[in-house]
């Protein structure tokens, strides 16, 4: 899953990009963001702007360090310390009290910020590169997925060519080709505004792995809770692909295949293809690989050619709750409303 070495000329072009205002799409650990100089209002407003994103919905900070995080929060709450210096770099956002430099733009004018200190190179290396060419070690990035508002993740640069298009017949300054991120879906978000933390969307860091850490359990956030800070991945629908999506149990995968016609359909299963069907993948094993793969299997179905794309169910079981998530919201698109990830 490694990608291309870091490009130095293009990382501070990049930076460079970034701090005069300009929208950059990189390379993360989950999945591809589209940047943003974190202190530029108006910047961070394009980013809305390109991805018809509603104004409302809080971006996330991304961050070089622990250290810099200190800088948009209004104090680290001791827990949320003990996950960064646990889980940083990684696929971990934590929801905290923000701070004076945390503007609404980046909020949606909640009283809390999400932070995330990524973990791939290029990420890391845009992110030090804008400190030192803005001679602020805590400089920051905000980035939503870099994708148009509603659409499947970018796990590829390719993906977000295709979707969102760099300038000058785009809607993004410049493209970062970091290769396929590595864990493929988006990062674990808890939230540590309140007296217990709450798990705010499952990813590839566990919410097992956060209690073993916090010596404590997690509350779960309901939809519908007032209390809950608004976060990327929470509404209904989002991931969705063009062409309706159908969770199908296991048992009942062959049977739906029939009644929709193996031509009309792409299918995404661990079981080998069945033989009128063409357009099949199959699932690797293990939800770390699956997740991986899991948005290429979706951007390949929707250019299929099929009508309608029927995935088989993963296992309902713990190491799977972030799969389950991410498939679930797709598949609500035929009724659902619409968010997108970072």
């Amino acid at each position: 899953m490694s990608g291309p070495p870091v490009d130095p000329g293009a990382i501070a072009r990049a930076a460079r990009l970034l701090h005069e205002g300009k929208l950059v799409a990189f390379p993360t650990e989950t999945v591809y963001g589209l940047g943003a100089d974190a202190d530029n209002v108006q910047a961070v407003r394009a980013i809305f702007a390109a991805k018809g994103r509603p104004a409302d919905h809080p971006v996330i900070v991304h961050v070089p360090d622990l250290q810099a995080a200190t800088a948009w929060a209004d104090g680290l709450p001791p827990a949320a310390r003990t996950l960064a210096e646990r889980f940083w770099p990684g696929a971990l956002t934590l929801v905290v009290p923000r701070g004076a430099r945390a503007h609404d733009a980046l909020t949606g004018a909640q009283r809390s910020v999400g932070l995330r200190c990524p973990s791939h190179p290029w990420a890391q290396a845009l992110l030090k590169a804008l400190c030192r060419h803005s001679e602020d070690p805590s400089r920051a990035i905000a980035a939503p997925s870099a994708n148009r508002f509603g659409h499947i993740s970018a796990t590829r640069a390719e993906h977000v060519r295709a979707d969102l298009g760099e300038k000058p017949d785009g809607r993004v300054d410049l493209i970062l080709d970091g290769g396929s991120c590595a864990v493929g879906i988006e990062s674990t978000i808890v939230d540590l505004t309140s007296d217990r933390p709450r798990l705010l969307r499952p990813g590839s860091i566990t919410q097992h792995s956060i209690e073993q850490t916090l010596a404590c359990a997690l509350d779960l956030a309901q939809a519908g809770d007032d209390s809950v800070p608004r976060a990327p991945g929470r509404l209904a629908r989002h991931y969705a692909p063009s062409k309706p999506l159908e969770l199908v149990e296991p048992g009942r995968l062959a049977a739906r295949v029939h009644e929709l016609g193996a031509n009309r359909v792409a299918v995404l299963a661990p079981a080998p293809p069945m033989p009128a069907v063409a357009r099949w993948w199959i699932t690797p094993p293990g939800p770390e690989l699956y997740a991986h793969h899991l948005y290429e299997f979706l951007h390949r179905m929707d250019g299929s050619g099929a009508e309608r794309l029927l995935v088989q169910r993963p296992p309902r079981e713990p190491q799977w709750a972030a799969l389950n998530d991410r498939l679930e919201r797709a598949a609500a698109a035929l009724s659902g409303e619409f968010d997108d990830a970072d």
